[in-house]
């Protein structure tokens, strides 16, 4: 995987829009009549207050609290960056918020304490304990971090963790399990070199010594070399708590016929002589970020039987945190936890470990862009495996509930693991999909309307990301005024501008538009006025010969209009059997409304063929395409002529023996809803329909607008499938990020 790029202009519009931040409270119950606000405040509310007075454990069913985890810092440790203090730390502390959402259905608060004293610090975390079902610390540096954990852990009854050590430490070990699994050794038995006394460092080697690692096997280092015993320089408790009997003095000389290398230090803190100097088949964790201490390149031209694993993505073997904490906190939360302790961090080690030894779903290849086994190159799960919901948090939950940390045990494993696999969100893994095959296609993407400043970002983004290369449709004046004006005059040199003006090829593209339309009314100045000065035109003859693999327009015209010029150079239109798809993605579940762009009011064989374009489209996202064909009867009643054609749609399927599921015509509620749908047991979708053909055009439109207005649905296309090129039309209100999104769809070829 490349490394994402970005500009700092994208970085502070993605903070930006649509609005300040990154995430919002809304509400899980109805509040819009007078009822609703009396059951939700007073005087409803007395009821629940009253029980949770006298059984404090009810909080955990009557409020939100078995959900909720809050993210606090004082900002003295912001990633790489040091001491922002509290409002700076802002940003990092809703990231992780939305991450432990992202990946674990986790809701979580920000919570950013203007203090650097310990006592005012865990005061105030203290206080704030029946808010919260646990507590994550982050960016807090050592020693105080030490201190403010240790102590909340005494003081309060719910799960406190510092993810900056036991994250780190969890992970790491997960990733040691299994090096040293291919390596034929035993943690009992390997030597160790830590170097990086820190939160992280000390963390790691206390949870590895917790799983068997020996005390006088481990050589803790910091930048004035070993931590040995009667040292007196730089020392605190935390260090000297793993000091060691030992004449060795220097990072180099621990390094000598070490198995394992842990590090949490500083870039180019282990040379190549020291990775020489190490034991057969030698472990090197290079976690220093964003440098590690020494790169896997490095590492293997001197020690080809090395297991290297790092913090960053474009490594294999990433050290990512974001493995652990969303997954601890799930199945602590899940049995209402006392406490992580650290059986409960090992069993999490543990299963991440044993999940990487499995096969890999093909989806998770897919999504990386290449094929994935366990061994060298893959000893940790990557993070959009979407198993880890369902594997993780019952090691942890299992560990708590053996080791008396639930206060309420789960009683059906089974159960709990199925509910689990309800919270998964299969959104993200198909975009991310979408994107590596992007990145492995590097198709050259014309951008037909270069006088558009959400266009030109799209652009530039597209290129920076690796996706491939941009070709810019407009006047090198506009572009290159349009660029600085957008804060992007570094990009002028970095975007292709293509442009009738300086193309050897109009000529040619006059020619074939010719051959095309001399019989449709044109003659040659019409042609001349088409592929000269009309921009989607010109952008779709280059498509046509080739001179790009993919083409976005739409941005600037209404797509009727886009489609009837596109119409002159290639065949897009309903008699083609071209179909527009567009996806709708919200609260974790897509569906695909068709035809949005093509038929104005299509018969029952064109909804097949719209069906079956819809089809295609789900398999190119990583769907198993489930088609309901909707209307506002369900099988045959009310009786209506409107819905005739919606009725032998399924007939002209059966017809065609096509192999996905389809039924119809339904409802939408009969074809989402599963309680709805068991009133028709004789009905042949096996789950919730996520393809939904509609009677006509405006439907398709008005459902899909609706959707984006009322509900806050991500919408992407439409997709125009059923045409031999790949092109993607945005609409006239998209963004930037909307436009990029048609791109890598044109560049994997979806629809």
């Amino acid at each position: 995987m490349s490394k994402v790029k970005f500009t700092r202009e994208e970085a502070l519009a993605f903070h930006l829009e649509p609005t300040p931040g990154k995430w919002e409270v809304t509400a899980t119950v109805p509040m819009t009549t007078q009822r609703d606000l009396s059951l939700a405040y007073s005087p409803g509310v007395a009821v629940p207050c009253e029980d949770i007075a006298a059984n404090p454990e009810l909080a955990y069913d009557y409020t939100n609290k078995g959900n909720l985890v809050a993210v606090i810092s004082n900002g003295t440790a912001v990633l790489g960056l040091g001491n922002l203090g509290a409002l700076g730390s802002k940003p990092v502390m809703e990231g992780k918020s939305v991450l432990f959402k992202r990946f674990a259905d986790v809701n979580s608060i920000d919570i950013e304490l203007d203090t650097e004293d310990p006592d005012a610090f865990c005061e105030a975390v203290r206080l704030m304990g029946p808010t919260f079902g646990g507590i994550n610390l982050e960016d807090i540096k050592a020693p105080e971090c030490f201190i403010i954990e240790q102590r909340l852990k005494e003081e309060m009854d719910i799960p406190v963790f510092h993810d900056d050590q036991h994250g780190t430490a969890v992970i790491c070990a997960a990733g040691l399990i299994n090096a040293l699994h291919l390596s034929g050794k035993k943690i009992e038995d390997v030597k160790i070199v830590l170097n990086g006394a820190g939160a992280a460092g000390i963390a790691c080697i206390e949870l590895l010594k917790s799983m068997g690692a020996k005390n006088d096997h481990c050589i803790v280092c910091d930048t004035k070399g070993v931590i040995y015993q009667g040292r007196t320089e730089g020392m605190n408790q935390w260090k000297s708590a793993h000091a060691v009997a030992t004449e060795l003095r220097t990072l180099e000389d621990a390094m000598k016929g070490a198995d394992v290398f842990l590090g949490v230090s500083a870039k180019g803190a282990v040379t190549q002589q020291m990775v020489q100097d190490m034991a057969d088949d030698p472990v090197i964790f290079a976690m220093a970020n964003p440098d590690p201490e020494i790169t896997p390149e490095e590492a293997h031209e001197v020690r080809p039987d090395a297991i290297v694993a790092t913090g960053r993505s474009d490594y294999p073997n990433q050290v990512n945190n974001v493995l652990g904490f969303p997954y601890l906190f799930r199945g602590a939360l899940d049995i209402h936890a006392r406490a992580i302790n650290d059986e409960m961090k090992i069993a999490c080690a543990e299963a991440l470990a044993e999940l990487a030894r499995e096969d890999v779903p093909d989806e998770v290849g897919l999504a990386y862009g290449k094929t994935l086994s366990f061994g060298r190159d893959y000893i940790i799960p990557t993070p959009f495996d979407p198993r880890l919901i369902w594997r993780i948090p019952p090691a942890v939950a299992k560990a708590g509930m053996d080791t008396g940390a639930a206060r309420r045990p789960i009683v059906d494993m089974e159960g709990y693991t199925e509910r689990l696999k309800g919270r998964m969100d299969p959104t993200t893994p198909i975009l991310r999909s979408i994107n590596n095959r992007a990145r492995a296609a590097q198709a050259r993407m014309i951008f037909a309307e270069g006088d558009d400043p959400r266009v030109l970002r799209a652009a530039v983004m597209y290129q920076r990301n690796g996706f491939g290369k941009a070709l810019v449709v407009g006047r090198d004046s506009d572009v290159k005024q349009k660029l600085e004006e957008a804060g992007l005059a570094d990009a002028v040199r970095e975007l292709e501008v293509v442009n009738a003006a300086n193309t050897r090829h109009l000529d040619m593209y006059k020619d074939f538009l010719y051959e095309r339309l001399q019989r449709r009314g044109m003659d040659r100045q019409d042609i001349h006025r088409l592929a000269a000065r009309d921009r989607h035109v010109f952008a779709a003859l280059m498509l046509a010969h080739g001179h790009g693999d993919g083409l976005v327009t739409g941005a600037t015209r209404k797509s009727a209009h886009v489609m009837q010029l596109l119409n002159h150079v290639f065949d897009a239109d309903a008699k083609h059997g071209a179909a527009g798809v567009t996806a709708i993605l919200h609260k974790g579940k897509v569906v695909l409304i068709s035809d949005t762009l093509v038929h104005e009011w299509p018969d029952e064989e064109d909804l097949a063929t719209i069906a079956e374009r819809a089809a295609d489209v789900a398999k190119h996202l990583g769907l198993e395409p489930r088609v309901a064909f909707v209307s506002f009867s369900t099988f045959g009643y009310p009786v209506s002529e409107r819905a005739e054609k919606m009725h032998l749609a399924p007939r002209v399927l059966d017809r065609r023996k096509v192999s996905f599921e389809y039924e119809g015509e339904m409802t939408v509620d009969v074809a989402l809803n599963e309680k709805a749908r068991a009133a028709y047991p004789f009905q042949r979708l096996s789950g919730p329909a996520n393809i939904l053909v509609v009677p006509a055009r405006h439907s398709a439109s008005i459902s899909v607008k609706l959707m984006q207005e009322m509900a806050g649905a991500t919408v992407i296309g439409p997709i125009l499938a059923g045409v031999d090129h790949s092109i993607q039309i945005c609409s006239t209100n998209a963004t930037a990020n909307d436009i990029l999104n048609m791109a890598v769809l044109s560049a994997c070829k979806v629809g």
